[in-house]
């Protein structure tokens, strides 16, 4: 038995949803609308073989944007399915609510991903500036023709620890810079790679003053690579919560 794959839901008024145009799948599988109430969720048959494969995510795409045009619309995360048509109408009567309060929430914002890493170079001027414990073991190590293992290694330990803990001021720094300019936030998980992997809702219509403001930390803060990623279907912000606290645990 076929699934079926969720593109996004939207209220069952909307008027711009993309019912028969070509989506994921080879051959591509028509998008059809499930209503139920006054929600509706944008569809179609789920491909055997779902992959991630870049026409299939750039179809995902496409079906929200040409949905996105007309209205609000919930987005799912690619490779959301559900038994059959049946079970996806069921989720809408059972989350009404929910949906329909997110509809309302996310109307005419969109959001952007911002990621943050090290200047490898650039930062460890920084810290060799900023701590003189730092700099003193490095002139000592300097004028001892390198220093001792023991000597070297506890200068090692001393910038990777300091590099760290600039690593978690830089992290509160961009988000505190940022969150004025967005309506919510949602922090991504650690360990990614990036000092920093922060999501913004912003109002489409603020978003040239958002990037301003990116660009300017961008400007300001040059010990840090900074990028965007947007605008992008609000992802992040389908389930509501509230923003992580800056500096939280």
């Amino acid at each position: 038995m076929t699934s079926t794959y969720i593109y996004g839901i939207a209220s069952a008024d909307h008027p711009s949803l993309p019912d028969g145009m070509d989506a994921i799948g080879e051959p591509p599988r028509p998008v059809r609308i499930v209503k139920e109430g006054p929600l509706a969720a944008i569809v179609s048959e789920a491909p055997d073989d779902l992959r991630p494969k870049r026409r299939d995510l750039l179809a995902h795409q496409n079906v929200l944007a040409e949905a996105g045009g007309g209205g609000p619309v919930l987005p799912m995360r690619f490779g959301s399915l559900a038994p059959d048509d049946k079970a996806v109408a069921d989720v809408l009567a059972e989350r009404a609510d929910h949906y329909q309060e997110r509809l309302t929430a996310l109307e005419g914002k969109v959001e952007y991903n911002v990621k943050a890493q090290h200047d490898e170079q650039a930062v460890l001027h920084r810290v060799m500036s900023e701590n003189p414990e730092v700099r003193s073991i490095t002139e000592a190590n300097r004028q001892a023709g390198g220093g001792t293992y023991e000597e070297r290694l506890r200068l090692g330990e001393m910038v990777v620890s300091a590099v760290q803990a600039r690593e978690a001021e830089d992290a509160v720094l961009l988000q505190r810079l940022l969150e004025p300019k967005a309506e919510a936030v949602s922090v991504g998980p650690e360990g990614t790679g990036w000092l920093a992997n922060v999501s913004f809702l912003v109002e489409r219509t603020a978003a040239e003053h958002f990037l301003a403001t990116v660009e300017a930390a961008r400007q300001k803060h040059t010990h840090l690579e900074v990028t965007v990623n947007g605008p992008l279907p609000p992802y992040s912000f389908v389930e509501p919560g509230p923003s992580a606290p800056v500096g939280s645990e």
